[in-house]
């Protein structure tokens, strides 16, 4: 960490690392909000590693982050990405990850695939609200994390002052676990007054490290430059003490004893692999043509020494297709193959990829695994139990594949040709087949309605689609039987771009997007009556059938519920399954705006049959037409699904979203604190009015509140909008 010997050994650019052992890989996964830095970091640290060339290429000629022409187009990274880099021996996979909040379940793959997390924060734009939230995510699990300052560039760049702000942030009680370990140093004022971060002082070493020439060279600092430093260095050793599990070296340092610099250092890597304390660097790319970014030594001296090896990583629940629990030794070379696919791409050339964590064991290519997929039917995936045969194993560069002879636990790998591995799957040995517990996926709450644009796409739209939610469980699709619309549900709008824009780039299939239908039900509001008429006498055989019913209503979900009173007779037995027939098809249809019929008793109290000309058909008729001759004589209600929404906000924002839930004719149930500055809101909302409600209370909270929603129940809608409904029924008919 600017303190231990420069021996290094860098990895050859384009060439595929392979690590023996569990010791020398570190997982590592770059968290920040949108535009923080984090793409362009990798690429600085892959030119620091030796992984791509001076122009930060790699050998086929594209860059370390070229993974998908989408992201080209948008300007923005949409999925997780893998660049291996090797430095010191060790082995490092970094997980990119994008910053925007609609791929919120790519960051989530990604911080189930490392054992560490990397924040990553402008120092122009400063800690937003998803950033905070994601690092209480990584709280409540205990992963080791650090901070990067990146931005340094920017005329408004302070990193004292972001250093604070990210240990009020960061720090809850303790804001002096959140401390740098170096200091930026400037130059000379350039022609606008802005003077550039040139080099780094270490404050445990006390040594300087210039990068203005493009490599970093280390000296010794004047005596005017110590007294600079002194009180943040004291702080930064107080604040490494305090985490030593020596209990008796405060005392000694407080009394006057000088701390031995590899003491602290190691107790310093201890406290971060423990994830108890979190050290703040900075970091910039390299200028053209220069060999090394400003901290991007520092910050690989981190990740080898500080950052916990996979063996520190608690393995996930791991249980028998069955469900029986196993316990697993963490990061078992030799023990049972357990592996995970964490993401899943389709490559052009190649096909299908999956990106995998092997957890236990070794996987090796031709090897034939157990594919097991459990706990998302909800989402259109089906749960499956296959054989299949690993293709090959590659690592990553650019957009080239780099073939490896294995991959150990604790490491990464891309697998090529599991044709039925979806991402969440588990892969483990055919003849000890295992289940891992899966992550906490977020929930899709904004549907996409599309229909193929041609018959040719309506041909391949079900495969594509069938393969778009095996890429993305973030991703849910539902053939709603309803309102006969195929909806995509995602997370957001940028979301269902990428999802249209997949389906036609990589699956060829072009899809228009129309309004989505929320499914209504109509009811009756009164008790009423009404006679069923079917009598056709025209050559040949007739047809004759008399229905007299009486329909009343019932609480909600209820159904239909069909209720024989005929006496005598009138209408013979065999016949009184035939109205119950007409009576339910003509309730699936409607009565009034061409909804559903629900929660109503419908009695048969009489009727008529004639010898030869009754029939089954003839029944179903007049009992269809009693229904209908009923709801004209009734007061028919629309009904409409209202949601229970539950609303996690921070208190700032309470009130703005309370009052828009009003707006949305949402009926308030209550409210309580969650943890410190949180309060969760749950209140009832018809479906109509949060249709969109993903994308506003983003809007309304800055990125900060989330929602969940479950189905209440159907009830009556308001008069004026029933009216309006039925209007545009009408028109549509």
């Amino acid at each position: 960490m600017g303190d231990k010997a420069q021996t290094h050994h860098p990895g050859a650019a384009g060439r595929a690392l392979t690590a023996d052992q569990p010791a020398s890989v570190r997982n590592v996964v770059l968290v920040g909000h949108s535009g923080s830095g984090k793409t362009t970091l990798v690429e600085a640290l892959a030119l620091t590693a030796g992984a791509v060339n001076r122009a930060g290429r790699v050998e086929d000629g594209g860059t370390v982050s070229d993974y998908d022409d989408i992201e080209h187009r948008q300007q923005r990274s949409v999925q997780l990405s893998l660049a291996p880099v090797g430095w010191d021996g060790i082995k490092v996979n970094l997980l990119d990850t994008p910053g925007y909040a609609d791929f919120v379940g790519e960051l989530r793959a990604g911080l189930r695939a490392a054992d560490a997390a990397l924040f990553v924060v402008s120092a122009s734009d400063g800690v937003d609200g998803s950033t905070r939230m994601v690092w209480e995510e990584c709280a409540a699990v205990g992963m080791p994390r650090a901070i990067v300052i990146t931005h340094l560039e920017s005329a408004r760049a302070d990193f004292e002052e972001m250093t604070r702000t990210c240990a009020e942030a960061f720090g809850g009680d303790d804001p002096d676990a959140v401390l740098p370990l170096y200091l930026p140093l400037r130059g000379p004022e350039g022609p606008d007054g802005h003077a550039p971060v040139t080099g780094l002082v270490g404050l445990l070493s006390q040594k300087l490290f210039d990068y203005s020439t493009g490599e970093r060279k280390e000296s010794e600092p004047g005596e005017d430059q110590l007294p600079d430093i002194e009180e943040a260095r004291n702080r930064l050793i107080e604040g490494i003490i305090a985490e030593s599990e020596d209990e008796t070296l405060m005392d000694r340092y407080l009394g006057g004893e000088q701390v031995d610099i590899k003491t602290l250092v190691e107790d310093l890597e201890r406290a971060v692999a423990r994830g108890s304390f979190f050290p703040v660097l900075a970091a910039a790319p390299a200028a053209e043509g220069a060999r090394q970014g400003l901290g991007t030594i520092e910050l690989l001296e981190l990740i080898t020494g500080g950052f916990p090896t996979p063996f520190e990583h608690p393995l996930p629940g791991v249980t028998t297709i069955g469900g029986e629990r196993r316990e697993l030794k963490p990061c078992d070379t030799g023990g049972p193959l357990v592996a995970e696919v964490v993401k899943t791409s389709s490559d052009p050339y190649v096909g299908r990829i999956s990106l995998v964590r092997v957890f236990s064991g070794t996987l090796r290519p031709d090897q034939t695994v157990h594919v097991s997929g459990h706990g998302l039917a909800d989402r259109g995936h089906e749960d499956h139990d296959v054989d299949e045969k690993v293709g090959a194993l590659s690592m990553p560069f650019g957009k080239q594949q780099r073939p490896v002879t294995h991959a150990v636990a604790g490491d990464l790998v891309c697998v090529a040709k599991l044709g039925r591995a979806e991402t969440g799957d588990t892969l483990s040995a055919k003849d000890d087949p295992l289940l891992m517990e899966p992550w906490q996926m977020p929930d899709p709450l904004l549907p996409l309605a599309i229909h193929a644009h041609s018959k040719a796409d309506e041909d391949k739209l079900s495969q594509g689609l069938a393969r778009l939610v095996a890429e993305d469980p973030t991703m849910r699709l539902e053939q709603n039987q309803d309102t006969h619309q195929v909806v995509l549900w995602c997370l957001g709008e940028a979301h269902a771009d990428v999802a249209l824009e997949r389906l036609r780039s990589r699956y060829g299939v072009q899809v228009d997007v129309v309004p989505h239908k929320v499914s209504l039900r109509e009811t009756f509001a009164n008790r009423a009556t009404g006679r069923g008429r079917h009598v056709k006498q025209s050559g040949g055989h007739g047809q004759y059938a008399i229905c007299e019913i009486e329909v009343e209503p019932l609480p909600g979900g209820s159904g239909i519920e069909f209720v024989d009173k005929v006496v005598g007779g009138a209408v013979p037995r065999q016949f009184i399954p035939s109205v119950e027939k007409g009576i339910r098809a003509q309730a699936a249809k409607g009565v009034a705006a061409g909804y559903p019929l629900v929660d109503v008793r419908v009695t048969l109290r009489d009727g008529k049959a004639h010898s030869v000309d009754s029939s089954d058909a003839a029944f179903q008729t007049a009992a269809a037409l009693a229904l209908r001759e009923a709801a004209a004589d009734a007061k028919i209600h629309l009904l409409e699904p209202v949601a229970e929404v539950s609303v996690l906000v921070g208190d700032d924002y309470v009130g703005a979203v309370m009052s828009d839930l009003s707006s949305r004719r949402g009926r308030l149930l209550g409210t309580e604190q969650v943890g410190t500055g949180r309060t969760l809101i749950r209140a009832e909302v018809p479906e109509f009015e949060i249709g969109r409600y993903a994308v506003d209370l983003r809007s309304l909270s800055h990125g900060t509140a989330r929602f969940d929603r479950s189905y209440a129940r159907h009830e009556p809608m308001p008069p004026q909008i029933a009216e309006r409904i039925r209007e545009q029924a009408g028109d549509d008919g």
